[in-house]
């Protein structure tokens, strides 16, 4: 029974206006139905009673085409409308499909093939949706610039060589705050130095001899000014003193094995990329060997039917195996291969969160300590408070995961998560 077709399909103009000679041609068809010329200029007729549409002139019995559109596959407008079960609209009209690529021949290896360049790409051995049909896809922590969904592509370097992937990256960042926390450890022992080296001169010049003879109420005000440098010398080398066992040790202190746990990181997401490598150089050369199984197969079967041969048909059947085992090989490459991928996501999703935290921790314990610093500064000098305010404002309002944001802008490789492969 022939498929109805929406009073606005490409097969139907929005307006029934006759091409000429068609008033003629309606003339002459059995009742109800109505001659029209396609944008391509070819003829096709539309039963007005039930909205049947055929590209063949109607016979003379009402209603009953020759050859109904729905027995066979036509192409209108790049639609496609065969005699598979169509989708009904709410208002009872066929909905049209677009066909995703040229028709193939139903169990034809290639069409997959096909369809597998049109919806995916693969980029360093990593597979990701084509740009043009990419499905919308969330972000694993949409509420935060997590690292977890900014890492997924490679980069080149900086000299445009070589590339980078985007977990080296992070593991960079991971590895230059581990020395930006060294070197503020060792600004810190700086001023330790400067503390000693002030407390120092101010104890000699306490126990200076000059105007010792001065008496009097004068004089003793003299002297208790003396001593008064002699009390502040003592304050400088308390607080030099703590800024060594509170500040620049837990700096130096903090992970000391961190450059050995990242290598052991970098290596197992690396060896789960060059599994991956593996994986996709196996899928490459089973694509390869089925092409070359289809046209042995094509080749022997043309040559069957011209006789230019004496291939057997038990030959054919042998190359037809050889063929569906290539293709079955290409299936289990491809899944392996989707496997490999699957665990280095996972891998890197976990591994990522984890040096997420990792940063987080670390500006957390540089801020509590850099904390400590101005509150003994300010136990030390109670007069001199003006000069760590700045300091003090600053670091009420550090913000790991607004550094975490600007950083992540700045570095980030791509947020489109990869995709299985398909066959």
């Amino acid at each position: 029974m022939e498929e109805p077709q929406d009073v606005h399909s490409p097969l139907k103009p929005r307006k029934a206006t006759p091409q000429p000679g068609e008033d003629a041609l309606n003339g002459h068809l059995p009742p109800g139905w109505q001659s029209y010329m396609s944008p391509q200029g070819r003829r096709y007729y539309v039963n007005t009673f039930t909205n049947e549409t055929t590209w063949e002139r109607p016979s003379s019995v009402p209603g009953t085409p020759k050859s109904p559109v729905s027995q066979k596959s036509s192409a209108v407008n790049g639609y496609y409308i065969s005699g598979s079960p169509v989708h009904q609209l709410d208002s009872g009209h066929t909905s049209l499909r677009k066909p995703s690529g040229d028709p193939q021949s139903p169990g034809s290896p290639a069409a997959p093939r096909r369809q597998s360049k049109e919806s995916s790409l693969t980029i360093n051995c990593v597979t990701f949706p084509h740009p043009d049909v990419m499905p919308e896809q969330q972000l694993l922590k949409p509420s935060e610039w997590s690292y977890c969904d900014y890492f997924w592509a490679d980069k080149k370097d900086s000299q445009g060589n070589n590339t980078v992937s985007g977990f080296e990256i992070l593991l960079q960042k991971q590895l230059k705050g581990k020395q930006m926390q060294k070197e503020m450890a060792e600004f810190v022992r700086e001023r330790i130095k400067i503390e000693e080296e002030y407390a120092k001169n101010l104890s000699k010049l306490s126990q200076n001899s000059l105007a010792a003879q001065e008496e009097g109420t004068l004089g003793e005000a003299w002297a208790q000014l003396k001593k008064s440098l002699a009390d502040e010398a003592e304050v400088h080398l308390k607080f030099s003193s703590k800024l060594q066992s509170e500040v620049e040790k837990p700096l130096l202190n903090f992970r000391e094995n961190f450059k050995k746990d990242m290598k052991k990181c970098d290596h197992h997401i690396a060896d789960l990329r060059k599994h991956l490598a593996s994986r996709y150089t196996a899928v490459e050369k089973a694509r390869k060997a089925l092409t070359e199984r289809q046209k042995d197969l094509e080749m022997k079967t043309q040559q069957l039917e011209v006789k230019l041969s004496n291939k057997t048909e038990e030959e054919i059947k042998k190359a037809r195996r050889k063929s569906t085992q290539a293709g079955d090989d290409l299936m289990r490459c491809v899944d392996l291969y989707n496997q490999a991928q699957s665990k280095w996501f996972e891998e890197m999703v976990t591994t990522t969160l984890e040096l997420e935290r990792l940063e987080v921790e670390r500006v957390e314990m540089i801020r509590q300590h850099l904390c400590q610093y101005t509150q003994l500064r300010h136990e030390t000098d109670m007069f001199n408070q003006s000069t760590v305010e700045l300091v003090d404002q600053l670091l009420r309002k550090v913000d790991p995961a607004k550094d975490r944001e600007l950083w992540v802008k700045e570095h980030k490789t791509g947020d489109i998560r990869p995709v299985d492969m398909e066959i």
